[in-house]
């Protein structure tokens, strides 16, 4: 049996959660925590270690993505699957910088919840459509290294972060206008049409 950790401050939700997980063959449930800070303190005194975590993003204490960085540093070979209501560019972002194998959306039906659990156990990885969508747009697997000038790199570092582009434009002290065609210049020299294709080049060639 496959052991299953939900980490989510609804009780109700993580209740309902734990439940169809139980349906599904084996996978069974060994903890429901509400923060990340309950997690912590199960995983660092119990014995029963997951083979994967549902971890909700917005929760009080210790949030999803503070969790998720822990994780990562303390268990990686514990797979996550983040869960979240929002299906945003900026979200995805976060995600893939903090190492996340998965994102579910919570209104998400079941089939696609088994699907998901099975497939990070099997494949290592798993996303909704939209996010595969922006990966293969991305062209995430064929980026070859391109020498960018200083002032790209810099762009491309703030790129990843959850700035605005405005807010960007403030931090290098340049025009919106000016950052608009560093993002236009890039997106063309990179062959990429987001923002995620940016973040995957700066993860592949250690911007980031």
């Amino acid at each position: 049996m496959y052991k299953v950790i939900i980490v989510d401050d609804h009780l109700l939700f993580a209740s309902s959660l734990e439940r169809l997980v139980a349906t599904f063959p084996n996978f069974k449930v060994v903890f429901k925590a509400g923060n990340g800070a309950e997690l912590q303190e199960y995983l660092t005194h119990s014995n029963e270690i997951a083979d994967i975590i549902l971890l909700d993003i917005k929760m009080p204490v210790m949030n999803g993505l503070e969790t998720l960085m822990w994780l990562k540093k303390n268990y990686p070979d514990i797979k996550v699957i983040m869960l979240t209501m929002e299906d945003d560019e900026n979200t995805v972002i976060k995600m893939l910088r903090n190492g996340a194998n998965g994102y579910l959306l919570k209104d998400t039906d079941p089939d696609s919840l088994e699907l998901a659990l099975n497939e990070t156990l099997t494949y290592g990885s798993y996303f909704t459509d939209r996010v595969s969508n922006l990966l293969n747009k991305s062209n995430g697997e064929n980026f070859d290294y391109i020498d960018l000038r200083e002032h790209e790199i810099t762009f491309l570092k703030l790129a990843c972060t959850e700035m605005t582009y405005k807010e960007i434009a403030e931090v290098m002290n340049l025009s919106p206008k000016t950052i608009d065609g560093y993002r236009h210049d890039l997106f063309t020299k990179l062959n990429v049409t987001n923002r995620v294709g940016l973040v995957l080049y700066a993860m592949k060639h250690n911007f980031i």
